[in-house]
């Protein structure tokens, strides 16, 4: 269960840097409502990931956490903001997925 919650809160760190990422171009209350999407995203994944790290490893889970929102965030950059989704990105978000992968595999 933890595993799940850990996911989630992964997904919820790219949550918080898409609205980052949409604050950047915004004025007025759509800057603030971004903002708050922010915050909300920022808490609900800190506290999240200090619940799975009740009964996982921090020097797993935190790794995992922060691929899976670098993951998420490369991802939506790509869908959302336009960014370039080159061969050598897909290789190395790739890469960052198989480690992720690995260290779930390996922890106890």
């Amino acid at each position: 269960m933890n595993w799940i919650i850990l996911i989630i809160a992964g997904l919820f760190e790219s949550g918080f840097a898409f609205c980052l990422g949409k604050m950047k171009g915004t004025t007025g209350t759509e800057y603030y409502a971004w903002g708050a999407g922010f915050l909300v995203c920022l808490i609900l994944s800190m506290v999240l990931l200090a619940k799975a790290v009740q009964t996982l490893p921090i020097g797993t889970a935190y790794p995992v956490w922060t691929g899976i929102g670098a993951v998420g965030t490369v991802i939506l950059g790509i869908v959302f903001f336009h960014e370039p989704a080159t061969m050598a990105r897909l290789f190395f978000i790739t890469t960052l997925i198989a480690s992720i992968i690995g260290l779930k595999w390996v922890s106890h």
